[in-house]
């Protein structure tokens, strides 16, 4: 049977077997580069340079004395000057000082130039506010802010970590200090301004005064005021000109209800003077009362309401009950005097004497009385209008003496106007410059006295025990891992590119034939001791070179630390 050329075969699926027979067919292949790779890392990371973390916590102090009773000068908040303070400290030339002063550096100071080590130290240092949870899952900033400084020597790092925070104390101090000094010294200067304005100014109006006397604005003002007051007191005086006369419509109002009264009594016949007769009278002279006393009241609240007034409609409703009840009164009577119309004309010829009613004439003296006291009242108020009028009248006149004063009274006053607003406003800001300037003042003494809002020390400097970077355990598994899969990478290519029959399960896959039996190979037992020697000993002798090299590294940093 002729092999078929140029035919592709896909692989079969392989299982466990074939990959434990695949690693042990690579095994220098798989083993090989996870050696190499291994002892790179080791060496490498031990012989990479140590770096420690220093840090320090500046916590920032707020105002001391209450706000509301000293307000500071300087209006910049402490982040804001924490930030503007960082780019000072970190400046190329503080930078410069911290290096020359630490001797830091020593080994890049030889090789590269000054600007690409400050830049590798300006990278190094780390200038963050201090972020704390809150009870729900924002976050919030606390007052404080952490320094931090990476260096190969821990105690270089402790040392420039403190000295980067006293220089951020430092100027906190020195910024807030000398910023309220030139709050101070700009008040200071704005006051002694305003007041050399406010001297100019008096000096100008004293001079104008003098030249002017007998003729100023003063003088008028004096009699603006005078004429105020006075039409003041003609208002007043209208105002009660207008109630005393409204008083007295009221008065004349009841003095007509009252002689209406009187006139509707003096109507009134005369009554018998027999018990049931005086008893009926009586009745209907009450419901009489009563319906004059609702009409009076109806006419004087119609005097100052509308009838949709709930006070009218009460009045309505209970005159004409009253009127209902008069009425009833006047029927009533005229049933009796019908039943009694016979017994009326048994009597005697001679009529009984007819009297008045004694609770009429009553009545009508009190009607009378009052309607007395109501014209002494009307002429009272009378003689009131009269007299405000006579004050009324002289109030006028001395308006009019007033206005011909100030109508003869030269008024070339521009100038003086002008010169008193200026007065004025330059007053105004003296006394707002002059109190400016005691609140410098006191905010420079509080800043003297470092009570305002100051930076101070929370945690000093730490010094690290153990390196930050790099970190070895990680470097060396990684680079064990990369190790590993190069040589499964290598070892899958290799067995990739060799298409020869492994095994049996190959031999059934690819020729598709029963396998009656299988001979093992025979190669020469010498050879094969000999080939697994040389195996043992070179894979033996790569290992220990391994070891001795690895260890070397470890031995040189341990040595190098010291």
């Amino acid at each position: 049977m002729q092999p078929n050329e140029g035919i592709s075969i896909p692989r079969r699926a392989l299982d466990v077997e074939d990959y434990i027979d695949i690693v042990r067919r690579h095994k220098g292949w798989i083993f090989g580069p996870f050696l190499f790779c291994v002892v790179a890392s080791v060496v490498g990371v031990y012989l990479w340079p140590d770096s420690y973390d220093s840090s320090a916590l500046v916590k920032i102090t707020p105002q001391q004395v209450p706000v509301s009773m000293v307000q500071s000068s300087v209006s910049q908040e402490m982040y804001d000057s924490v930030t503007s303070m960082e780019q000072e400290i970190l400046s190329r030339g503080v930078l410069t000082t911290i290096i020359n002063t630490y001797d830091l550096y020593k080994r890049e100071r030889t090789r590269v130039p000054i600007e690409d080590i400050l830049d590798e130290m300006h990278k190094k240092i780390l200038v963050e506010p201090v972020v704390g949870s809150s009870q729900n899952t924002n976050t919030r900033s606390i007052p404080a802010f952490s320094v931090k400084f990476s260096y190969s020597d821990r105690y270089l790092a402790q040392r420039v970590v403190q000295d980067l925070v006293g220089r951020f104390i430092d100027a906190s101090v020195r910024n807030r200090t000398n910023q309220s000094f030139q709050t101070t010294q700009f008040m200071k200067d704005e006051q002694d301004q305003a007041k050399k304005d406010l001297d100019e100014i008096e000096n100008k109006l004293t001079a104008f005064r003098v030249q002017n006397n007998g003729r100023l604005p003063d003088q008028v003002q004096g009699m603006m005021q005078s004429m105020q007051a006075l039409q003041s007191q003609v208002t007043a005086l209208d105002s009660a000109i207008s109630r005393a006369n409204e008083e007295k419509l009221q008065l004349e109002a009841n003095l007509r209800i009252v002689r209406d009264r009187i006139t509707e009594l003096n109507k009134l016949p005369p009554v018998e003077t027999s018990a049931s007769a005086v008893e009926r009278n009586e009745r209907l002279l009450d419901a009489e009362r009563e319906v004059s006393q609702w009409e009076d009241q109806l006419r004087i609240l119609r005097q100052r309401y509308s009838d949709n007034y709930p006070d009218v409609q009460t009045a309505l409703g209970r005159l004409g009950a009253a009127k209902q009840k008069r009425e009833d009164i006047i029927k009533d009577d005229e049933a009796k005097k019908e039943q009694s119309a016979k017994e009326a004309a048994k009597r005697s010829k001679d009529p009984a004497p007819r009297l008045e009613n004694p609770a009429v004439a009553n009545e009508r003296r009190n009607a009378e009385t009052n309607a007395k006291q109501i014209q002494s009242q009307i002429a009272g108020k009378e003689l009131e209008i009269e007299d405000y009028n006579k004050q009324m009248d002289h109030a006028r006149q001395s308006l009019k003496t007033y206005q011909a004063r100030i109508d003869a009274v030269p008024l070339g006053d521009k100038e003086y106007n002008d010169l008193l607003r200026d007065q004025a406003v330059a007053k105004q800001r003296y006394l707002e410059d002059e109190e400016k300037l005691e609140k410098a003042q006191i905010s420079e003494q509080m800043e003297t006295r470092k009570q305002g809002a100051l930076l101070e020390l929370l945690d000093p400097a730490s010094l690290p025990q153990t390196p930050t970077e790099p970190k070895r355990p990680v470097v060396i598994g990684i680079g064990a891992a990369l190790g590993l899969l190069l040589g499964a990478m290598i070892a899958g290519a290799r067995e990739m590119k060799d298409t020869s029959l492994k095994n049996l399960k190959d031999v059934r896959a690819y020729t598709q034939m029963a396998i009656l039996g299988s001979i093992p190979l025979l190669e020469n037992d010498f050879v094969v001791r000999r080939r697994k020697r040389l195996s043992w000993l070179g894979w033996t002798t790569a290992c220990l070179a391994a070891v001795v090299i690895m260890a070397s590294s470890v031995v040189y940093y341990y040595v190098t630390k010291v």
